[in-house]
């Protein structure tokens, strides 16, 4: 399942274990192309890693603070600590090879 981040919730969430946020807008093509394969990789990882979706025209804060650009941005978390970045469109297999390091 896919957790609904935003400002209040966001640094709790990526606190402990593996963590992969979406940073995504409903205007954004993009964001909508690769929203199933963020899904998937929820199902898949369910129990083994967090899998988030943020709204960027909701919580500009978070987007401030890790200076998202463009999107989709998915940043990659382990125990707090960014790891990793994907920006743009990516498949599931390349998606799956980052998360896979951290989980």
């Amino acid at each position: 399942m896919v957790k609904e981040l935003n400002s209040e919730n966001f640094a709790a969430t990526i606190k402990e274990g593996a963590v992969v946020v979406d940073f995504w807008a409903a205007w954004c093509g993009p964001c909508k192309a690769i929203a199933p394969i963020v899904h998937e990789l929820a199902d898949d990882y369910e129990g083994r890693a967090t899998v988030g979706k943020l709204n960027v025209d909701e919580s500009g804060s978070v987007v401030e603070r890790y200076g998202i650009q463009s999107i989709p941005t998915l940043l990659f978390f382990k125990n707090g600590e960014l790891k990793e970045k994907s920006v743009g469109l990516r498949n599931k297999a390349q998606l799956a090879s980052i998360l896979d390091k951290y989980v």
